[in-house]
């Protein structure tokens, strides 16, 4: 029989795509905030994103936002993000983490906006996937003070045509979300096989 063993790792990051999520400034201009924290059901995207920063804050102002999800050829541009916060004054606990503000994330990560259909922050047009949402419900669940549970509701999906097959399919051949492991960035391998509900 395998050995385990149990241990206490200090995140649970265990393997989750990343997010590259698009909120409104109060300027009218769009924060980008790389997140791993998210899980889908149907066309409702659920979030976990840390209170204190800007996201949260342009959320509760305007319950409006893009999910671009990049492939693993952008890990590079979204890792330059990570240091930063659309957050001014930088809150004590970012500081402490080596956060500094920085307003136009768009110039720091070489990515390029582009206009969304049916919410008011742009969109990311260098990521495979870009899904526009309007958020139904923000909740701070009373065992953690940290961070915030955001249901979001899908309104429309766009998508690069080489990931697409047919009219309304993504094609897990050609799609490489990349992966958040533990703090470390990772992309898919080869398909192993497919679920008896695959449609393509």
């Amino acid at each position: 029989m395998k050995e385990i063993q149990t241990i206490t790792p200090k995140i649970l990051y265990y393997g989750t795509p990343v997010i590259l999520l698009n909120t409104l400034n109060e300027d009218g201009t769009t924060n980008i905030s790389p997140i791993s924290s998210s899980w889908a059901l149907g066309n409702s995207i659920i979030l976990g994103i840390g209170l204190g920063g800007k996201a949260i804050e342009n959320l509760e102002n305007t319950p409006e936002c893009v999910l671009n999800i990049p492939d693993a050829s952008l890990w590079e541009k979204v890792e330059k993000l990570a240091p930063y916060t659309g957050k001014d004054p930088v809150p004590y606990e970012k500081q402490m983490l080596g956060f500094t503000c920085k307003k136009d994330k768009f110039t720091e990560s070489g990515f390029t906006s582009t206009p969304s259909v049916s919410v008011q922050p742009d969109r990311i047009q260098e990521c495979p996937l870009q899904i526009e949402a309007k958020v139904e419900q923000i909740r701070v669940p009373d065992y953690s003070p940290f961070f915030a549970i955001v249901e979001t509701q899908a309104v429309n999906v766009h998508a690069h045509p080489e990931i697409i097959t047919g009219t309304n399919h993504i094609d897990p051949a050609q799609w490489r979300p990349l992966i958040y492991n533990f703090r470390h960035y990772f992309g898919l391998g080869e398909e192993l096989g497919k679920t008896y509900r695959s449609e393509t």
